[in-house]
């Protein structure tokens, strides 16, 4: 029985080291942006992304300049205080496609002059588990001072892509401890060990019970010792 625990204890801890691959892969991701305040739900494309390694992080950004006409539109968006809503559409060197929503204040973007960033999450196999899309100027919602100059000179998206891989957690040694459970158990049917511990230690769960004991047993009687 104790045999078969051993081994089943160890394969758990081979299987959780087998989990623990190295991998590499790329990945594409077309950007569209939803601009409109009247048709939210119209998102128009905005770049491409080629990450050709995920293990590095090594990408390429290609994006396209914002037309008067998207111009307008973007910055009605921030005089609104609105959210800019961004999707991401991944194809994966495995051929699996994802969709990805993310968003941040239009004003905040605008104040950064369309400098954002773009994290990609993965997991531990490599897949994309989601695309977050950050602005340097962070919850930026006040837009009072926000004037058309301000919005009047942007033009390109100036993105930053990284990479975030899910971080892989210790794992215990487990064999080794088995191992020295097993060479004690053995020591002592072997009659090796000796117990070196106090009087105390040894027997504490006897006194115990027994001092508890007194003391209740003289705080419910005060009375009978006042007679004595």
């Amino acid at each position: 029985m104790k045999g078969s625990l051993l081994v089943l204890l160890c394969s758990i801890v081979l299987v959780l080291d087998a989990t623990h691959l190295e991998y590499d892969g790329w990945l594409n991701i077309e950007l569209y942006h939803a601009l409109d305040l009247h048709e939210p739900h119209k998102f128009t494309l905005r770049g491409n992304v080629s990450i050709t390694s995920l293990n590095t992080g090594a990408n390429s950004v290609s994006q396209e300049p914002l037309t008067a006409h998207e111009r307008n539109l973007f910055r009605k968006l921030a005089e609104e205080n609105r959210l800019y809503r961004l999707e991401a559409h991944v194809v994966e060197s495995d051929g699996s496609r994802s969709k990805f929503l993310t968003s941040s204040k239009a004003c905040a973007l605008a104040k950064s002059q369309l400098t954002d960033v773009l994290w990609v999450s993965l997991d531990h196999a490599g897949s994309v588990t989601g695309i977050t899309q950050s602005v340097n100027n962070g919850n930026y919602g006040d837009c009072r001072d926000l004037n058309n100059r301000d919005i009047d000179v942007l033009d390109e998206f100036n993105t930053d892509v990284y990479v975030k891989a899910m971080e892989n957690a210790p794992i215990p040694d487990t064999a080794s401890f088995i191992q020295k459970m097993e060479r004690e158990r053995e020591a002592r049917e072997r009659g090796e060990t000796k117990d070196n511990r106090g009087f105390f230690a040894k027997y504490w769960m006897y006194i115990v019970p027994v001092v508890i004991l007194v003391l209740i047993s003289g705080a419910t009687n005060p009375e009978a010792g006042g007679q004595r």
